[in-house]
Parts: structure tokens; sequence; C-alpha cells
């Protein structure tokens, strides 16, 4: 059998509520940032739900022509953008430049909703002026697959471009698709990640009639976001994208580059239970962890940091603590946990992606990310989060785990970098 391929991580790009380059997010995750304010993008006088994670201070044409952001929607600009900061950080170049080669390389991008605001503002040409005011680009722009597309052709990947639609979890099993295919040999090179922008009429109505957003805390936004408080009422929906540099290590050492961490390990699973909540005895996410820990090769006592999915809702954050502490028994009160959700807000399909990013430089830079307004613990989630204030500390293997929709579950194991 031939020897197991390591993966590692050469570039990063981020499009986030706390700013749009890993540097400057970074900063604001180390220091407590809350990137969560009014939602002022349409009126929402009559929503239940009147805060969340926007975009803001976003200038893309430094990175994108404005001919080619017109034939895009939102979700696909953010992963474009992202997707341009790894690959130079990463050193690579469009068509193989930089000592990559096209058609040993991929793109795998994860996306739950794709272009709603190209849906509304259609329909509303469409029921006001007639079908032929429709614009001719409304399918191209706002389907799914559209982000991985775009990214292909900008810098003419040649291998597989997927996309991945597994709700909240579609940023962590798109990175996890991504490591797969680097891992057992299918391509060398994966530029991956997710993405969302549906901050829309229609995303805020429907997910207030879900009764899933908060609501209490409509006129202090920052302090919204509470997981695993017994406060919490519900999650603060965001939009942006993180994308990733994936390499197998022999052909990231061959051209010198700078390695920013390492994956090792992958797990998806499904609840098969219900449309929007997680089963209640927590065992699709830890099957979920437990796979990528056991292909990692180690002992769940190894893992130092999870970086939870923690939404703020009532139902999610009991179920993750119960997944936790069924998998990593008395370990469980030993190793630290945060929800870095409520500084990004929930991105919907870029979360997970966005939160590789953020346990990749946890580890790298050997700080655990606190999570905010934990200021009333709830009895049933008694586990060290690190309330409020990061932490620094030793660390050297993170878990990211994300829950989605539809019952899926998704679960990365990363390892601080050494030769």
């Amino acid at each position: 059998m031939s020897a197991v391929r390591r993966v590692v991580v050469t570039g990063m790009g981020i499009v986030s509520p706390l700013g749009n380059r890993i540097d400057t997010f970074w900063d604001n995750i180390h220091s407590g940032i809350c990137g969560i304010g009014p939602l002022d993008r349409f009126d929402v006088s009559d929503y239940p739900a009147r805060i969340a994670g926007q975009v803001r201070d976003f200038d893309y044409s430094d990175l994108i022509e404005s001919k080619a952001a017109r034939s895009m929607a939102d979700f696909t600009i953010y992963a474009v953008y992202a997707a341009i900061q790894a690959m130079e950080q990463a050193g690579f170049e469009p068509d193989g430049a930089g000592g990559w080669d096209p058609f040993r390389s991929a793109v795998h991008l994860g996306n739950g909703i794709g272009g709603f605001e190209v849906v509304e503002d259609n329909l509303r040409k469409l029921f006001e002026r007639g079908p032929r005011s429709v614009s001719p680009l409304t399918i191209p722009k706002l389907i799914t697959n559209e982000g991985a597309g775009n990214i292909a052709m900008r810098y003419g990947i040649k291998g597989p471009a997927l996309t991945i639609a597994t709700a909240c979890a579609s940023g962590t099993d798109a990175v996890g698709a991504a490591f797969h295919a680097v891992r057992h040999g299918q391509v060398d090179m994966s530029l991956t990640g997710g993405s969302e922008g549906a901050i829309t009429q229609l995303a805020v109505s429907g997910f207030c009639r879900l009764h899933a957003l908060s609501t209490a805390y409509n006129d202090t936004p920052l302090t919204a976001c509470r997981p695993f408080d017994a406060t919490r009422d519900g999650f603060i929906l965001g939009e942006g994208a993180g994308m990733l540099v994936l390499e197998e290590l022999s052909h990231a050492r061959a051209r010198g580059a700078r390695i920013l961490g390492e994956i090792t390990g992958y797990g998806a699973t499904c609840d098969a239970y219900h449309l929007t909540s997680p089963n209640p005895d927590g065992d699709g996410a830890m099957r979920a962890m437990k796979a990528a820990i056991d292909e990692s090769g180690i002992p769940v006592e190894k893992i130092d940091y999870i970086n939870a999915h923690g939404t703020s809702t009532p139902v999610n954050d009991v179920i993750e603590t119960k997944a936790i502490k069924r998998l990593f028994g008395d370990h469980a009160y030993k190793l630290r946990v945060s929800s870095t959700k409520s500084m990004t807000s929930h991105m919907v399909g870029a979360a997970g992606a966005v939160e590789a990013i953020v346990s990749l430089l946890a580890l790298k830079e050997q700080f655990y990310p606190c999570t905010l307004n934990l200021n009333t613990p709830d009895p049933a989630c008694d586990l060290d989060y690190v309330p409020n204030t990061g932490v620094e500390d030793k660390m050297t293997w993170a878990l990211s785990e994300s829950l989605g929709f539809g019952g899926h579950n998704g679960a990365l194991v990363f390892r601080r970098y050494e030769e």
C-alpha cells in the first residue's frame, strides 16, 4: 500500500463581517470583536429579526474587474475575491504559473442557497413588467455551481470543479471533499472553501418564519449571538466567503511554499431525522467527529480545541454539547470549545470554511478564540467554552464541526504543521 499523502494548507482568503483580508479578520477574532450590526440592506421595520452579520466596506474592484462582476451573484463575488487572496498567498497564478498543473487541480466550493438576490430582483421584474424584462444572466448568476465555475475559469483549473450543498455544513464538506481528493491522489491541489450571500428579504423572511433567528436583541446586536448561554434565542444570519489552497505536502515543498497548517481527517454523516432539527441524542455529530479523528489516526484525548458549530439556538447548543461529551468522555472537560459565530454571525454555506481558517490560525498562533456573550451559563452546556476572552496556550490538534439543515454533519481535524 502506498504511503498516505499528507495534505497541507498554503493559502487562505476571506470576505466576512470581520474584515475582507486574513490579517484584519484574525486581528478581530483575536481581539474578540463582534461583526454583527443593524440589518440595513432593506427596510426591516416589519421583520422580527433586524440584525445581521453583513459584509461591509467591501470594494471588490481591486481584485475583480467590473465587467466580470456584472455576471456574478454576490456569493460568487465573495468566493472569487477570497479565492484570489488564497491563490496569491499560495504563490499560484492562472494557467499553471507558479508551479501547478491545471489538469491535476480542482475546485471544491460549498454553498447553501445560491444567488437569492438574483431570484428576488428578477421575480420583481417578471411580475411588474413581464417575461421579457428578466435578465438573460438570471440563471447563470443564481445557480449554486457558478461560484466554482467562475473560480475555475479565472485560474484555468481543468480538473473537477464541484459544488457541495449541505446547508450549514457546506463549507466543511467542501474542504473535506478537497482533502480527500488530494489525500487519495486524485489531484495535487484544490482551491476550496465556502461562500454565501443571502441576506435578502426572502431569506430573512423564511428564517424568521422558521423561528430560527434571534429576535430578542435587535437593539443590542453586539451581544445578540450568545452560544451556550442560557439566554440565547436564535442565530444571526451572516454572509461572506472563506477559501483555502490545499496541496499534497511534497508538491508544496517542491516549490518552496509556506505551509500554514495541515488537515489530517474528515468525517461526514447524516442524522436522517428531521428537516431542521438535529437528532436529540447527538449521534450524527458524534459519529462525524469520530470519523475525522479516526482518519487522523489519533486518540480522542489528543484534541486540544473544538471550533463548535455553536449557533446560539436553544436546540443546537445543548445537542452539540451532548455529542462532544459522548465522544470525548472525561476529556470533554479538559479540552477547550468555542463558537466564533459569536463574532462572525452564522455565514451558512461559508461558515465551515471560515471556521476551518479560524482553527488553522488558532493552531499557528497558539491561541484559543473566545465565545463572546457567554455570561449566564446554561446548566446543560457545562464545558469550557472560552467565555468572552481568548486564551494564549499550547495547541497541537484542533477539530471543527458543522451541522446543517437536513441532518448533515461534517467535521475536520487539523494539526499544527511540523516537518
